[in-house]
């Protein structure tokens, strides 16, 4: 009975779209930002699957996606189309989602597909925020003007600023929590 399920594993092609139409779209209910991104991944590898393997998408198969092929594919990405090291992330992400699909759906190809599993991400430096100068701030806040609104939310920015609050935690600021003496000070509770 193994052996007979074993010899229906479906085709490459019947795994890409159960993949995108059954799994991600009606499964998952994933966002069609995030389908048209997984597509957009799917398709430069079949491309460059093709040239490089010299095998049309319909004739591939989970065994031929090697670390290798992945490997040539993510630095094509780079070198050739210039992505980011963050854009060749999302498009191995893509990738890993399907090979993960598919590791439940063909067990005869487990073996390669957990070695396609182990390509890592590449790591990179993330930019430090940036920050603004007091006078920079104070050009954002500005002088209140003479609307009830207008003062409202010079208030609140001004009260974000000084105190470093989350927003969470000026929004659950209670008239109680404000306290006007000599040394004028507010109570957040986060």
């Amino acid at each position: 009975m193994a052996d007979a399920k074993i010899a229906h594993a479906p085709s490459f092609p019947a795994l890409v779209r159960q993949f995108f139409v059954d799994y991600l779209l009606n499964q998952r209910a994933i966002s069609p930002n995030t389908i048209a991104s997984y597509r957009d991944a799917m398709l430069l590898f079949l491309d460059f699957a093709h040239q490089r393997l010299g095998k049309p998408p319909s004739e591939l198969r989970l065994v031929d996606i090697s670390p290798d092929l992945l490997l040539a594919f993510l630095d094509d990405l780079e070198q050739r189309r210039s992505n980011s090291v963050h854009s060749r992330n999302l498009r191995l992400t893509a990738l890993r989602a399907f090979l993960k699909f598919a590791e439940h759906r063909d067990v005869a190809s487990l073996q390669a597909i957990e070695q396609a599993l182990g390509v890592p991400m590449k790591r990179f430096e993330r930019p430090l925020l940036g920050f603004l100068t007091r006078e920079e701030m104070l050009a954002v806040i500005g002088e209140p003007g003479s609307t009830w609104t207008s003062q409202r939310d010079h208030l609140l920015l001004t009260l974000l600023y000084n105190t470093g609050a989350r927003v969470s935690e000026i929004i659950a600021v209670r008239v109680a929590d404000v306290v006007l003496e000599a040394a004028a000070y507010v109570h957040l509770h986060g």
